[in-house]
């Protein structure tokens, strides 16, 4: 019995409290915004050749789903 009157009021201080700290965040004053520096990095250029996959990356089991596809 206890538990079920300390889930129900945990639950509505939980909604409350919730309610509370968005209420204040709303009405809060902003502060004026600062300039910010902002910091622009050179271009990187990669070079280099990918290796072609010589082997399956997956395959699917043809018993265990019919409609699958198997890949290569």
């Amino acid at each position: 019995m206890i538990d079920r009157i300390f889930s129900a009021l945990l639950t509505f201080c939980l909604l409350a409290g919730g309610t509370a700290a968005i209420g204040s965040a709303l009405f809060e004053s902003k502060p004026a915004a600062q300039p910010t520096t902002v910091i622009t990095l050179p271009t990187v250029e990669i070079s280099g050749t990918r290796d072609p996959a010589s082997a399956p990356i997956a395959r699917n089991e043809a018993g265990a789903e019919p409609s699958a596809r198997q890949l290569q």
